[in-house]
């Protein structure tokens, strides 16, 4: 409510003129904002385990995964300031296949801690939540663009689900997994379903 006198900054005028209220305004910044904490969390804890890893093939998909967090945090960001946004589809499974392979290829033995698999444990149940959280925030929006960016992101989040899966099963079993081709083949991924 304004107070005779103030001074209505212009923001607030813009957005009133438009027709949108203050209530609409806050919950769609809380979308972005949770968004964007969600996406610059992700990103730090891929690079933190990236750190953590003796294996070079896993700590190159783990940056690979902490870029692609840091190119959701920036469409999330345009989406907030209200400027065209476009979720940029990034080879994500094929890298990461390539990379698995060289890794198969290899004569490198793995050992891993068991306490790894939690990590990336941990990490899956991030990706399942951001899926979840941009599915959710689709349905509630109301501009087709964004519900549109928003699903994307949701798509996008379900394929890193699908890596670290396939990483926690990795460090679980590396030798086995290795031999097994077909479970870090991400050929047969489209939207979302295999």
């Amino acid at each position: 409510m304004l107070v005779a006198g103030e001074v209505v900054p212009h923001h607030r005028r813009v957005r009133a003129e438009q027709g949108v209220s203050i209530r609409e305004r806050i919950n769609s910044m809380d979308i972005f904002e949770f968004a964007m904490d969600k996406e610059k969390y992700s990103e730090l804890y891929y690079r933190d385990l990236a750190e953590r890893t003796n294996c070079p093939g896993l700590e190159s998909i783990l940056n690979m995964l902490a870029d692609e967090e840091v190119k959701h945090y920036r469409t999330v960001e345009q989406m907030k300031a209200g400027v065209p946004a476009e979720v940029v589809e990034a080879p994500v499974l094929a890298n990461t296949r390539e990379i698995f392979e060289k890794m198969r290829e290899s004569a490198t033995k793995f050992d891993f801690r068991i306490s790894e698999a939690d990590l990336y444990a941990k990490a899956a149940k991030i990706e399942e939540e951001s899926k979840r959280f941009y599915l959710q925030k689709a349905e509630e929006v109301e501009d087709p663009t964004q519900k549109r960016i928003l699903r994307k992101l949701a798509d996008e989040e379900n394929k890193h689900w699908l890596i670290v899966d396939r990483l926690r099963s990795f460090v679980s079993r590396p030798e086995t997994f290795l031999e097994n081709a077909e479970i870090y083949h991400f050929n047969d991924y489209v939207g979302g379903q295999f």
